[in-house]
Formats: structure tokens, sequence, C-alpha cells
């Protein structure tokens, strides 16, 4: 450390950059993204189409349910505490959702799943099923859904593609397919015949760079590794500028590649059910190696280059990347295709990072300034994974809103 500070002296900070530094980091560790799909005064039924069977759920709302029935249900209640009022509800419902196609009529199976929902407009209750007569996916399905209607006429249905492969379409929950209204006559068709493999990889690619471009932490260990790409240690010890752009650049893409691979191998394996690993310390070993790449930048950790870091924390990402499939739907179909999409959209952004960032670190590398990022960066890249780590591996919250208030 001494060396490094001997080389690079870091600025005084004045209380005021101090504080904006502060901000800066309690900003980055309390992002949190918030949707909602369900509105008062709706219902909604949602079909999840797999290569060989069609199955879904249909969700009210507490107060329409008790409208509708006068079961007395309770805002807040259990599936458990649901399931002996699953019966009348199931029983309502299937004479109130009919769905058939050129195949014929599809008689509607409704499992043992009990869905409960909490939301700012109240409470959503709903209930699974799958269709029968189903040997193949038909092109189009025709849909009735009126529920609710006869005690409100200012009520509202909706139907929505919830998962379908092929269609590009991963845990959807707004893109609304179909609407009902009291007076409607007859069935409306959903059509499900706009699919393809190439729509399905699309998807995923796009899915791949969207979690980059979400996950604060890849894009933090990415920074991590990109801070020293426009510098080498000579034998001295200090960082030294690089000469040439296009060597330097290469040189950034292959640990990127080496990361890239790593995530595949652990993505894979966890994907097919052969690794997995809990949550939290899938989520705390992310955080460290944040810190650790950061460190490595102050003080080296290892006697190889980025390239060992890369690749080691690497597998942890790609358990990391693993969540995230199985949160936008992936159900075992077209596995190989998904991984591909996956990985390529990973990687696409990554390098898009790389583009945007490293052209400004080759500029800055000979000025002060540089210095300044390269030093005052890499502590606080530290500080924030350590923050991240200690809440996900203790799972504790550390309270930081009266530092905020303090300001």
């Amino acid at each position: 450390m001494k060396e490094l500070i001997s080389c690079f002296r870091p600025p005084t900070i004045g209380s005021h950059t101090f504080r904006g530094i502060l901000l800066v980091i309690i900003g980055l560790c309390c992002l949190t993204p918030r949707a909602e799909a369900h509105v008062a005064n709706q219902s909604y039924v949602y079909f999840r189409i797999l290569q060989d069977s069609i199955h879904g759920s249909v969700q009210l709302t507490v107060a329409d349910v008790n409208k509708a029935l006068d079961l007395g249900l309770q805002e807040g209640m259990t599936p458990e505490q649901l399931r002996p009022f699953m019966p009348p509800i199931q029983a309502y419902l299937r004479e109130r959702l009919a769905i058939s196609s050129a195949l014929g009529d599809h008689p509607i199976t409704f499992t043992d799943e009990i869905i409960t929902l909490e939301l700012r407009n109240g409470y959503v209750v709903g209930t699974g099923f799958k269709l029968g007569n189903t040997p193949s996916v038909p092109d189009k399905l025709k849909v009735r859904f009126n529920p609710i209607y006869d005690v409100d006429p200012t009520h509202r249905t909706f139907a929505l593609i919830e998962y379908n492969w092929k269609a590009g379409i991963h845990d959807n929950e707004s893109m609304i397919s179909l609407r009902f209204a009291p007076g409607d006559d007859g069935p409306k068709v959903l059509d499900l015949s706009d699919v393809s493999i190439w729509r399905g990889v699309w998807a995923m690619i796009v899915s791949g760079m969207y979690h980059i471009y979400i996950g604060l932490d890849h894009i933090l260990f990415l920074i991590a590794l990109l801070l020293p790409a426009v510098v080498y240690r000579g034998r001295d010890g200090k960082w030294h500028p690089v000469k040439k752009f296009r060597p330097a650049f290469l040189y950034v893409l292959k640990i990127v590649t080496f990361f890239t691979i790593a995530h595949t191998i652990t993505l894979s394996l966890a994907a097919l059910g052969l690794v997995t690993l809990p949550g939290y310390l899938v989520e705390s070993l992310i955080a460290l190696s944040i810190a650790l790449a950061a460190a490595h930048n102050l003080k080296p950790l290892f006697h190889n280059d980025g390239m060992i870091i890369a690749f080691v924390f690497g597998l942890f990402h790609g358990f990391g990347f693993a969540s995230v499939l199985g949160e936008v739907g992936l159900r075992g179909e077209f596995m190989t295709w998904s991984l591909l999409g996956f990985n390529v959209g990973v990687e696409l952004a990554q390098v898009m990072i790389i583009c945007l960032v490293f052209p400004v670190l080759y500029v800055l590398r000979k000025t002060s300034l540089y210095r300044y990022l390269l030093f005052g960066g890499s502590i606080l890249l530290i500080l924030i994974a350590l923050y991240w780590f200690i809440e996900r591996f203790f799972d504790v919250n550390i309270p930081v809103r009266w530092i905020i208030d303090g300001f």
C-alpha cells in the first residue's frame, strides 16, 4: 500500500466531496426496482405456453371474490387458510372461463397452486390450471372470460401470455393480449402463431443484456476489472500507462471472455440442476468478488493478472445468473438455446460497457485525474462491496437512513 501511495498520491478530500461520495455509496446500495401489474376492480387470466401443453392461472381481488360468492375472505389469508375456499372459487371460475380452439374444447383442470399477492390496491388470490385436449399447441385459442360482471358492471378482465419461449415472452405481467368487458359477444381470439426459435433466442439475448443493465453488482465487478486496464505494473511495483490502445483493448476483451467462460460453466450446471448453492451464499460471494477485484488494484493479490480474478469469481457470478433464468420462467425446454442466448446477451452488454468506459480511461491514463479514479474508485468499490457482503451473508439490514438525514 505504501508503494501505491508513493506512486499515486491521492487528493485531499474536502467535506463536500466526502459527503458526495458517501451519498453515492448509499444511493447505489439502496437501489431497488419496484413494479406492480394488478389494478383494483380487474381480473386476469395468464397463459403459460409450453412445448406440448398449456398452463395458466386466474387471479382476482379478494373484494371481487367476496362480491361474487360472499365467502367472507379476509385480506392477508395464507394459502393454507384459503385452501378450504378454493373448491367454490374454482367452480365459479369454471363457469366463467371457457377456452377452445380448432382442436375443440379445452377442459380446464384446476391445480393445487394457490396464489396470494399483497398489492398497493389490495389483496389478490388466484388458482393455477392446466388445459386438456392439447396433443399439440394450437395456433389460436378462443377465450371467454366474464367473472364479476353480474354484480359489478364496471369490472374489467384481461388475458395475458405470461410465458411462451418461442414467442420471446418470459415472465410477462404487463403486455395485455385480450380485453373483456360486459356485453362482449362471443369469445376473443388469442393468437399463438407468431413464434420461432429465433424469437426465443433473441428474447434470451435481450434478457442477458438487461440483467447486466440492472445488475449493479455485475457492473461494479466489471468496472473493478476495467480500472487498471490502461496501465501496467512495472518491476518497480508502480503503475505505468500503456503505450498503445489496441493491445490494451484486446487484453480487456480477453479478461471479459474468461469471465464469460467461467459463468457459462456454472450457469449451465445450475440450470441443469447438477449443482446448487444457497442464494444468500452466492450473492455474498458476488459482493466479495467486487471487493477482492478492487483490492487487487491497490495491492496485487495474485502473481498473475486479472484473468485469474475474472475466471474464479466468474464461477460464482454464474450461479447468480442462474437465478435470473429461473425468474424469467425457464422451465427446462429449449435449454441449450436459452443458455446460448442468455450468455451472448451478457457478453454483448459487457462489451458495450467496455466500449464506453475503456476509451475514457485510455484518454485519462496519463493525467492526475486517472490516479484519483484508480485509487479512489477502488476504495469506493471495496466499501460498497463490503456493505453488500455484510447485509447478504449475515442477513442484517444496516441502517443508513440516518446518514442521509444528516446531510
